[in-house]
Order: C-alpha cells, then structure tokens, then sequence
C-alpha cells in the first residue's frame, strides 16, 4: 500500500428562516459574519447557500475537528445574520425563489442555463483526495464508476423537498442530473482526453467554463487531486467522516488496481445509470444493483462490500475502525434521508424536518 494521501472536505449548506424554515438570500451577511471568526465561506450559486472548505489534512481526527468547527462558526454567523444553518441536499420547504448570487459568473450562469440554475438550493459534499498528477486522477475516476452508486445511498439527504415527500433518498441527484455536465463521469483514457472533452462542451455553450465540469468524479481545476463529488451533504459530521474515508480508501485502492494493471471492470454506462438513480431513490433503506452480477442486493450489504473491497488501505490509513463502527450507526440510526422521513412522519409537518435537520447539523458524536 503506498503513502496514505491527504484529504480535504467542501461542504454546502442551506441557509432558511428560523421561523418559516424557507430559504433566505443572505450568504454574504453570513460570509461576512464568519470572516470576523477566521472562517472564509464560499458564496454559491445560490444567494441562499454557503460553503465551508476544511485545510488539508492527513488524519480522519484531523478532519472531523475542523469540520465541527466549521460547521458551528458557520451555524453562528448564520444566526447572527437571522438565518439557520442546515446540512440538507434540498430545501424541505417551499422556498419563493432561488436568487442567483450577484456576481459576473453566477448571472452569467443563471441567464445561459434559466430554471435549471434558478431551481437550485443543490448542497452537496465534495472530497479531495492527493494523487500523484493529472492522469493519475482519470484512471483513479475510470476505476471509481462502479462505487458511485453506494457512496450516494449512504449520504442520501435530501428525501423532502418543497413540503412532500418526494419518493426518493435523494432527490437532489435527480435534480442535479439535468445539467448536462454532472453524473457519473464517461471513461476517459487520459487526461488529454478528458480535457478534449471538456473543450468541446465548453465550444458547444453546454458549459460556461471547466468549472461547470460537475461530474460526480473529476480532477480538480485548483488542486493536485481527485474529487469525489457524488454526495448529498450528509447529514451529521460523522457521516462526512465516514464518507471522506471511504472516498480516500477507494481512491488508494484504484491508484494500486492501476500501478498492478488490474483490469477495470466492464460497465456498460445503462447499467451505471440505472444503479445510480436506484441509490437515490432507495438510499440505505433499500435494494441497490450489484454492477458485479447485475442483481440487486440490500444497499447496506453493497456498502459492505465495498469496505472489504477498500480494507488494505482503510487499515492503512488507521480507518477502518472508524467506517465500520459509522457504518454500523447508520445501519440502526439512519442516514439524513432517514432521519428526514422519520421527522416528516410525526406530523407532516415539515417544521419538524427542518429542526431535525438543524439538531443533526451540529451533531459532534
């Protein structure tokens, strides 16, 4: 097993009001707020989201404590600001609009991609893990395709949305499926392929810039990584822990398989699709495709396959206590889709969703 990578988390969040738990347009009051604490927030798309980047990092421990941290420094801006923090994949309310935040690009986007970009409120999880270059990152994502569809049925988090349920763990991924540029990514040879591709839909007006590539695997534009951009934001800290150390063993994983010239395991790209909506319609509550044999199997028994896949290097890296004792939680707890569903049953009250969403946000167990 090689050197264990470093890592690092984006995580996007919804920002509503406390009363009507509706989306509100203040990201730059809430930005503003967390600068005076030390926290740099990222302004998204939307004027009602904010994002939090954690520093690299090489230790699991290392990362949960700065993501408590900023997950509370945000939540107290926000509250300052007369908003509310949650960690949720869409809004659970009806929100009136999603104002696209004043900037050249974000209304440059809203005016080239209309409902699709003003239908926002998509808060996501993004992880980055260290890879040696460019190309290293295109076989990395070649060799991840096939564990996409586990990793979005455990961070499902998004099951209400717009007061209803809407028959899916996580309906943000069907959302986030009409941009043409996100899903699954296609299988690229090289990094000279892939960035051929990305020129020829930014050519096509299909993407503004390579910023816009939102692949659920991608290298990234800014750093000398791999992200993993499959996640709905979970819902607890410890679930993003859990996620980003299953991301890193996979990684490690597929950068091994390629050093020993393991062969990548066919996949026909309907196959992928149709295992990825069956993870965001069932989540961990249900059956996920097995892409081995083409059956269907309980997802929680594909999230455990998937850890032995990866233990050589979780227990390189010291993780492997830490995925299957999270695992092993959310199996009795739920994951945020759970938990959403279990609020909205009380009372079809989705008050109820939004303050179970807000409780679990700055969770610290």
């Amino acid at each position: 097993m090689a050197d264990i990578p470093t890592l690092g988390v984006e995580e996007e969040f919804l920002l509503v009001d406390p009363a009507s738990g509706a989306p509100v347009a203040r990201n730059r009051d809430v930005a503003a707020r967390a600068a005076e604490r030390g926290v740099d927030l990222q302004l998204e798309l939307t004027s009602c989201q904010v994002e939090t980047a954690t520093d690299v990092v090489e230790t699991t421990d290392d990362l949960r404590g700065q993501l408590v941290h900023l997950r509370h420094t945000a939540a107290e801006a926000a509250d300052q600001a007369g908003a509310r923090l949650l960690a949720v994949g869409l809004p659970p309310t009806l929100p009136h609009e999603f104002p696209v935040t004043d900037t050249e690009r974000y209304r440059d986007i809203g005016e080239r991609f209309g409902m699709i970009a003003h239908e926002q409120g998509i808060c996501g999880c993004h992880v980055h893990v260290a890879v040696p270059d460019r190309d290293a990152a295109i076989h990395v994502s070649n060799r991840l395709r096939p564990w996409l569809p586990a990793l979005l049925a455990l961070t499902a988090n998004s099951a209400i949305y717009r007061n209803a349920d809407t028959g899916h763990a996580s309906w943000r991924s069907v959302l986030w499926a009409r941009w043409p540029s996100a899903g699954p990514p296609p299988h690229f040879e090289s990094a000279a392929e892939y960035d051929a591709a990305v020129q020829v839909l930014c050519d096509a007006g299909v993407m503004r810039d390579d910023g816009m590539v939102y692949w659920d695997v991608r290298p990234s534009a800014n750093f000398p990584t791999v992200e993993v951009r499959v996640a709905d934001v979970p819902a607890t800290v410890a679930e993003t822990v859990v996620f980003a150390a299953l991301v890193r063993g996979a990684v490690m994983t597929a950068l091994d398989d390629e050093r020993s010239g393991e062969p990548i395991q066919p996949l026909a790209p309907y196959v992928l699709k149709a295992a990825q909506w069956k993870a965001a319609r069932e989540g961990i509550d249900g059956d996920g495709i097995d892409l081995e044999t083409h059956g269907t199997a309980p997802a929680l028994e594909l999230l455990a396959a998937l850890t032995e896949r990866v233990r050589p290097a979780l227990e390189a890296a010291g993780d492997y206590p830490l995925v299957t004792a999270g695992l092993a939680t959310v199996a009795e707890l739920g994951n945020g889709a759970t938990r959403q569903r279990r609020a909205w049953a009380r009372r079809h009250d989705v008050d109820d969703v939004v303050a179970a969403a807000a409780a679990a946000t700055l969770e610290t167990r």
